[in-house]
């Protein structure tokens, strides 16, 4: 047991977190930019090559202005689990701090950014494809809510944090549970965080970032989120590839399979926005005392960038101090 004079020094790691749309992208690069930052995204629809105008993807320009990382790492076929990402993430963090840099986890993903900073242990159940198949073809008769409702009755405390409508959250959750015979909740405890963080946040007055979720909706429709939806379905990508569930994308597939118009489409993209704007504030919370809280105005970068650097060199001191 290591005494508080011989306890490691853990090493350092930003995190930059807030809802969709308030500005995480632009402000973390200038921040890593001023601070020889590296960004490592925890956003998981970030993980899916090609797949760039329906998920605001960081364009070529900002991703050669600062290093990112976990970008474009997976096919949209792909599943990519908690654990494959807490794993990699981890990895390149160490990397960064290898090369001298400060690394920056830059995302509005709660449970990516909780699996890397405090030490959870999530399920590593490898995807059972014919178990899915059938909890999918269940799902067909029962529907999601009621796939929901049954994981409700096996586990409660996971079906609590799963939108009742992610059909495919709700099967990963029965598939783990299935397969490994625990909760998938009691898999996802929280421990030590193996970094010394600093967390900030991001905020904008409601109304604001409402008419900002717009805006940028409104962009991807006149960037050609459709043709990009049509241009994936053309290479093969399979309506129900774990990709295409992500907000956006799951409504535009829809109009192009002839369920909605196109502007019913855009009017669900946006509702369905603001309520996952609404549940990522389910994981951070503004009473949170770990979190510094940044409200996004003309003077934010400046004001975080001197928090960074009164942290670091508290750090500094406190190690020298030893």
């Amino acid at each position: 047991m290591h005494s508080p004079e011989t306890e490691p020094r853990r090493p350092p790691l930003v995190i930059i977190l807030g809802p969709t749309a308030v500005g995480k992208t632009e402000i973390s690069i200038q921040l890593a930019r001023r601070l020889d930052g590296e960004i490592i995204s925890a956003d998981s629809r970030l993980f899916y090559r090609g797949m760039d105008i329906g998920t605001a993807k960081p364009s070529p320009a900002e991703r050669r202005a600062v290093p990112h990382h976990l970008i474009d790492v997976a096919d949209p076929r792909e599943m990519w689990s908690l654990a494959l990402f807490q794993e990699q993430a981890r990895q390149i963090i160490a990397q960064v701090h290898q090369r001298g840099h400060l690394p920056f986890l830059v995302g509005g993903t709660g449970q990516y950014i909780r699996a890397v900073t405090q030490g959870w242990q999530p399920p590593a159940v490898q995807p059972d494809a014919r178990l899915r198949r059938a909890l999918e073809s269940w799902a067909q008769e029962i529907g999601a809510l009621g796939l929901h409702a049954r994981l409700a009755l096996l586990d409660e405390e996971a079906a609590a944090k799963i939108d009742p409508r992610n059909l495919r959250r709700t099967v990963r959750a029965l598939e783990v549970i299935l397969s490994s015979g625990r909760r998938f909740s009691a898999q996802r405890r929280s421990g030590d965080s193996p970094y010394d963080l600093l967390q900030l946040g991001l905020t904008r007055p409601r109304a604001e970032l409402y008419a900002r979720i717009d805006q940028r909706i409104d962009k991807m429709l006149q960037e050609g989120l459709v043709d990009e939806v049509r241009g994936l379905l053309a290479q093969g990508i399979p309506p129900d590839a774990p990709a295409f569930s992500a907000i956006g994308y799951r409504q535009i597939l829809a109009h192009l399979q002839g369920q909605l118009t196109l502007d019913e489409a855009v009017a669900q993209i946006k509702r369905a926005t603001r309520v996952f704007v609404r549940r990522q504030a389910n994981w951070f919370k503004p009473e949170e005392a770990q979190i510094r809280w940044f409200t996004v105005g003309e003077k934010t970068v400046e004001e975080m960038e001197a928090e960074i650097r009164r942290w670091l060199a508290d750090r500094a001191s406190s190690f020298a101090a030893k």
